[in-house]
């Protein structure tokens, strides 16, 4: 009985040590194993049913793919800072959505009804394209160097400030 005491105290520190080093932790900062390698070669179609492979979107520029869905309420929060950072860069960045585990009646209405931001939306109905870009949830923001590579990866919804911060670092792009 006396050990059992004698173990609870040393138990409960490491727990609540354990929780203050989680609580420090910033949720959108959750690495990628896909950092500093190539975007995956993907291929599908649009959200409109034209065939496309998702690495070779950039075609020689950086390359912004955003993940959202209709049903998402933060991208709906997002969006508006994506539609207008598009319009911004959008002669220097490609920006490319990935409509992710949606139906396309709905993702088509929802750009329709708040516009679109990208040149074109991969489909990803079963989330497959997700999972091999390692997908948490959405809103996520993909950043790819004109090479192709993958420079990082945003976590929830973006801000303005956020936003440009990402294009100038990564990019130059002001």
């Amino acid at each position: 009985m006396k050990l059992w005491r004698l173990l609870l105290l040393p138990a409960l520190a490491l727990l609540l040590g354990a929780l203050a080093l989680g609580l420090r932790h910033d949720p959108k900062q959750i690495p990628s194993p896909l950092v500093g390698k190539p975007l995956p070669a993907i291929a599908g179609e649009t959200l409109d049913g034209q065939p496309v492979d998702l690495a070779k979107a950039g075609q020689g520029r950086p390359l912004l793919i955003n993940v959202w869905a209709s049903w998402c309420e933060s991208c709906a929060v997002e969006h508006p800072v994506v539609v207008a950072a598009a319009r911004q860069f959008g002669d220097r960045v490609a920006f490319i959505g990935l409509n992710y585990r949606d139906k396309r009646e709905l993702g088509e209405a929802w750009l329709a009804q708040r516009g679109n931001a990208y040149r074109w939306s991969f489909f990803d109905p079963e989330g497959r394209a997700g999972i091999e870009l390692g997908v948490y949830g959405v809103p996520e923001t993909f950043f790819v160097a004109a090479d192709g590579t993958l420079l990082a990866k945003h976590v929830g919804p973006l801000d303005a400030d956020s936003l440009r911060g990402y294009l100038k670092t990564l990019f130059g792009v002001s």
